[in-house]
């Protein structure tokens, strides 16, 4: 699956493919997250495939008009931690099944959060089937991310909302005693 619009360019074609699990911060039964990422020069691409008893999970339905929203992680959202090795600046990309998103770059953990100035729509799509809801992302990183002299760190989430209205939050790694999407140390995948 790909976002809408996108066709894979020679670079694309050529990048390895990380694949990954993500494992929910409290025991979690009747689902399963996995994915894969990969990241050329400028692009870098993210596929999620939730599976399982998704009649027990909230789904927003498609939105005729998708924005820049915030607050997404209140309901299931998709979420990917991104920042240079070593540097303390890191982007958090909220993507909702509903369409709406949003792009925060940070100074710092916790520090400094603001929407991601140069982004005026994010290009990633759903698709729903009858036992999976799956996520395509294609983005254009940002010119300094791009120019990065080193490795990206990575870390990818999701906050999914369960019909009784518990969240529950999923990560490739948690290294904490409580779920922590922002700690450096759970961005995990090096891209």
């Amino acid at each position: 699956m790909k976002p809408p619009g996108s066709e894979p360019t020679a670079e694309q074609a050529e990048m390895p493919w990380q694949s990954f699990v993500l494992q929910p911060f409290d025991p979690e039964a009747g689902l399963a997250l996995t994915g894969r990422i990969r990241r050329g020069r400028e692009i870098l691409e993210l596929h999620l495939h939730l599976s399982g008893d998704l009649a027990s999970v909230v789904v927003p339905e498609p939105s005729p008009r998708p924005e820049r929203r915030d607050d997404l992680w209140r309901s299931t959202c998709f979420e990917l931690f991104l920042g240079a090795e070593a540097e303390p600046v890191y982007r958090e990309v909220n993507l909702a099944p509903s369409g709406h998103w949003n792009v925060y770059r940070f100074s710092g953990y916790r520090r400094g959060m603001e929407p991601e100035p140069s982004l005026q729509d994010m290009p990633f799509g759903f698709r729903r089937k009858p036992a999976a809801l799956e996520l395509a992302l294609a983005w254009m990183l940002p010119d300094d991310l791009q120019a990065a002299g080193s490795a990206l760190e990575a870390g990818v989430c999701a906050v999914i909302e369960r019909r009784q209205g518990r969240l529950s939050h999923w990560a490739v790694n948690h290294p904490g005693d409580q779920a922590d999407f922002h700690r450096r140390d759970g961005l995990v995948l090096r891209l």
